[in-house]
């Protein structure tokens, strides 16, 4: 905290700073406050239900079709001269395994997030594996259990921090030794997650899923100094309900609470889709359709999001943007952050888009 009084201090008696120097105190209580909060939590994103494995390695293939590919990029207070900047990448593969319906789904996680002035990176990359057990033989009702467990990597450019032991007589020198004793700028840890989810249809065209997991069960070290600190565990709920409104309209609805280090928060929306084609909703081949999609995710006490979807054939298409509500937003003026998913979805196989072939799907 007093590094960032004296920066800030020195920043305003700039004379050429002083006349916009209340918006600057703002952007620069932004990005001091989001940057404590990147080193005590994990990322996040607005949407998240194009993120599922980020929330819960149990929601690997739960989703119709066998193959899935999703990026995911969002940026966010580009307009304070330092972004915050998140792009995810994940796929998945859904086999049968063994006698009747069960299914293994193999796939990956991985991220690259930057943030603030220091540039704070964070690589991720994160193997899934989903075991997802048959509980009936009528329709696609499952029990699955996912496991991941991989490397997430961090550093950091010291060049553009100042220190207090930089300051002599009131002088800054960025010559002068900066007092802080790093062990490196750079740390790799290994990581693991567990989780669990059970999904279900309802009706002919319905479907629904709940979901809990456990991420960071190792607790891994992530600090940059000498001295041990381990990344809290974060716990995750997940739900969401699949339903349709008519015989062109579907309503998709999710909710996702976690809690990390005594960090709650909570995320839910919903969004409606009209299918441009004629097309049965949920049994059919809905990669030979068309549809639009629009809805509202919000962030509990933070922030509401508008979200527009264009889905044709395959591939998925999502444009969001943060409307910051909560106390920050007279510092960030109500700017949020863009985000933007691209999504692939297919059957590979014959007789994995068959009506008859029960599966995992949401």
């Amino acid at each position: 905290m007093a590094v960032f009084l004296k920066l800030l201090c020195n920043y305003l008696v700039s004379p050429r700073h002083l006349f916009f120097s209340y918006r600057h105190v703002l952007v620069l209580m932004v990005c001091f406050i989001y940057s404590a909060a990147v080193l005590a939590q994990d990322i996040h994103v607005s949407q998240f239900t194009e993120t599922p494995l980020l929330r819960n390695p149990a929601l690997a293939g739960i989703f119709t079709g066998d193959v899935r590919v999703q990026v995911l990029h969002r940026n966010q207070w580009s307009w304070t001269g330092y972004p915050f900047k998140t792009t995810s990448l994940s796929g998945e593969y859904k086999f049968p395994v063994g006698a009747g319906s069960n299914y293994i789904t193999a796939g990956f996680q991985g991220y690259y997030d930057m943030a603030g002035s220091s540039r704070l990176k964070t690589t991720q990359i994160m193997p899934v594996f989903n075991f997802h057990k048959s509980l009936s033989t009528e329709r696609s009702e499952y029990l699955s259990i996912g496991f991941t467990a991989g490397l997430i990597q961090r550093q950091f450019d010291a060049n553009n921090l100042t220190f207090d032991y930089q300051y002599v007589n009131g002088n800054y020198n960025a010559g002068n030794p900066n007092g802080e004793n790093f062990a490196a700028y750079n740390r790799s840890f290994a990581d693991v997650g567990v989780g669990l989810s059970y999904n279900n249809e309802i009706g002919e065209n319905g479907s629904y899923y709940l979901g809990a997991s456990l991420m960071h069960v190792n607790k891994p070290t992530e600090t940059f100094q000498k001295e041990r600190i381990a990344l809290s565990s974060k716990m995750q709920l997940n739900v969401g309900l699949h339903v349709p409104v008519s015989d062109q309209i579907t309503m998709h609805t999710e909710c996702n609470y976690s809690r990390q280090g005594g960090f709650n928060e909570w995320m839910a929306g919903a969004l409606f889709t009209y299918e441009l084609s004629s097309s049965e909703l949920y049994n059919s081949d809905v990669y030979n359709t068309a549809s639009v999609s629009a809805g509202l995710l919000a962030r509990l006490k933070d922030a509401v999001v508008p979200v527009i979807k264009l889905q044709y054939q395959q591939f998925e298409i999502g444009v969001s943007y943060d409307v910051n509500t909560s106390s920050l937003k007279t510092a960030s003026m109500g700017k949020g952050g863009f985000e933007f998913s691209l999504s692939y979805k297919a059957f590979t196989r014959a007789d994995a888009g068959s009506a008859n072939i029960q599966c995992p799907r949401f």
